[in-house]
């Protein structure tokens, strides 16, 4: 009988298009994915290998210090954390942790 290694992933796997959207577009986090698709973080991070999408380094929040913190808020102001985040092109965790980090 064969054992397999790590946790069980829950859920459906999620579609290539809607994962490239979700991750890569979006730059949502592998948990933010999950939880929009109901899904496990494992099933995400399978996914990912399978469909060879490259996995985001945990280096994203230095480029926020280009912007200054006047200019964040402000644009967070007027369009919102998650648009905000989509265009600077970090996830939406990243930019809320590193306003309140901030502060």
């Amino acid at each position: 009988m064969k054992v397999g290694k790590g946790r069980p992933a829950i859920g459906i796997k999620p579609d290539k298009r809607e994962l490239e959207r979700l991750y890569v577009k979006e730059s949502q986090s592998i948990r933010e994915v999950a939880e929009e698709l109901s899904c496990s973080k494992d099933m995400v991070y399978r996914a990912l290998q399978e469909y060879g999408i490259e996995r985001r380094g945990k280096t994203r929040r230095s480029q926020l210090k280009a912007h200054k913190m006047v200019y964040l808020k402000d644009e967070i102001e007027k369009k919102g954390y998650r648009q905000v985040a989509i265009e600077l092109g970090v996830g939406l965790t990243t930019l809320r942790d590193y306003i309140r980090d901030n502060k």
